[in-house]
């Protein structure tokens, strides 16, 4: 740890790091946390509301909070969006603690004015992430070359609730949003008629599917995992 970041953070290094800065903080009355230890700076707290990490800026004093949805057992990156940042450690601790806790976010918004909750944020506390996020997808430009994947998966009865990401140009589709080893699959669109699944464990292979299969496929994939 530089000289530079120990006049940043002079409270987190007399308290040894930020995972004891920030118990030290919670024991002063601002509830439970309970911080994953890491051998890096950065913190990650298990809510249910996603996971929520804390990472300290470099260049100036400030903790950035994200919430963080796991990725893909397959080592693809999960869903993750900053929801605020703030220099004064009470306040984050005090932030954390009560999103674990459930709080409302009207009163988070309320209590806590450096948390930027958007609509997907708002969306988990309504219990629509997916119908939102699917939403999002479908008239969000930067993803229009997967928009006739989205709609045809979208069409079902069964797929569109599932919750759905773009991962490196293809559509991911998970049953439960905040566990990482939930049944998913992974379908790129080769073209309009063809589509590569991935579905199962570990180091599968992509198959390849024509388009009047794909649905069945993808069901039947989802349903022997």
């Amino acid at each position: 740890m530089d000289t530079h970041w120990k006049d940043l953070y002079p409270d987190v290094t007399a308290a040894g790091g930020l995972v004891s800065a920030m118990k030290e903080a919670a024991k002063l009355g601002r509830g439970e946390i309970w911080p994953v230890p890491s051998a890096t700076d950065t913190i990650v707290i298990e809510t249910a509301r996603g996971l929520v990490s804390v990472v300290p800026a470099t260049e100036e004093r400030l903790f950035r909070v994200r919430v963080h949805i796991p990725g893909f057992t397959w080592d693809v990156p999960g869903f993750t969006w900053e929801i605020g940042s703030t220099d004064d450690l009470g306040l984050l601790v005090d932030a954390v603690a009560a999103w674990r806790e459930g709080v409302p976010f009207d009163e988070l918004a309320a209590r806590f004015t450096f948390l930027e909750l958007d609509e997907f944020a708002r969306a988990l506390e309504r219990g629509e992430p997916t119908s939102s996020q699917w939403a999002d997808l479908l008239s969000t430009e930067f993803h229009r070359r997967q928009w006739n994947l989205l709609r045809r998966l979208h069409t079902d009865e069964v797929l569109r609730h599932m919750f759905p990401t773009i991962s490196h140009g293809a559509v991911r589709l998970r049953v439960d949003l905040f566990d990482g080893a939930s049944r998913q699959v992974l379908v790129h669109e080769l073209d309009g008629e063809r589509y590569e699944v991935l579905a199962g464990e570990l180091g599968a292979a992509w198959v390849e599917v024509q388009t009047g299969d794909l649905i069945a496929y993808l069901r039947a994939a989802l349903n022997q995992q």
